[in-house]
């Protein structure tokens, strides 16, 4: 990239694909709430890649697959240009160590600031994740080393269903009723806080009134590319008062 080029933030999503919209929507906002952007202008040049990838709701993953199709999908935005990547997928995070090492520009890492976000110590949280994010136990072992008590709850069916019916529906009632299953459980469990890592459970969280804080990881990603695109911008773009 040339030295005076605006910085791109590179954004792989399409995992799930009615996940990629509202994570933009998410870029957008923070874009506003962090330096109050406001005309077209303001706004960060984005490359976003769709990324098909080989995950079904009903078999177990297939990892060399997934893990190849996801590094097909970085390369391609690095390819076109793109200042640093961005994973709007948390199950691509298993594979971080070998995807950081397999591309020449920045990785942010969705689980490491999802983790960073998270308070010291003190509230009783629970994780919301796909299977393949849940049986990582990446999310576990980061939030109890932050100090954070983490509740075990026996309803990973229950949250499978849930987000491959975000795959096939959306309706509202339907959406609601299974997420107020979710935090029925939760709220009987004696949860403070609900740890939201599926980009699918994100993209309807405002549409179904939690009850409960929520730490989204979708959220600390969007802060995070926004932030490491000001930075980028300020080191590598003149600002405009100094012009001619």
């Amino acid at each position: 990239m040339n030295a005076l080029s605006p910085p791109t933030i590179g954004i792989l999503a399409g995992m799930g694909p009615r996940s990629t919209a509202p994570f933009i929507d998410l870029v957008v906002t923070e874009c506003q709430n962090q330096y109050g952007a406001r005309d077209d202008i303001d706004f960060p040049r984005m490359l976003i890649c769709a990324q098909p990838a080989p995950f079904y709701e009903d078999r177990p993953v297939d990892h060399a697959a997934l893990e190849a199709a996801i590094l097909d999908g970085l390369h391609t935005l690095e390819n076109a240009g793109a200042s640093f990547l961005a994973m709007a997928c948390n199950t691509a995070h298993i594979y971080y160590p070998r995807l950081a090492a397999s591309v020449q520009v920045p990785l942010l890492n969705m689980i490491e600031l999802t983790v960073a976000a998270a308070p010291t110590s003190g509230p009783r949280v629970a994780l919301i994740a796909a299977r393949p994010t849940a049986e990582s136990n990446l999310y576990q072992q980061g939030l109890r080393t932050r100090g954070l008590e983490m509740v075990d709850i026996d309803w990973q069916s229950d949250i499978d269903h849930l987000v491959g019916v975000t795959r096939t529906s959306t309706d509202p009632i339907l959406l609601r009723r299974l997420w107020k299953g979710l935090t029925a459980r939760a709220a009987k469990a004696r949860v403070d806080t609900l740890v939201v890592a599926c980009l699918d459970l994100s993209a309807i969280l405002s549409h179904l009134g939690t009850g409960f804080p929520i730490l989204d990881a979708s959220h600390c990603l969007a802060q995070a590319s926004v932030q490491r695109w000001l930075n980028l911008r300020g080191a590598k773009m003149p600002a405009a008062s100094s012009a001619p």
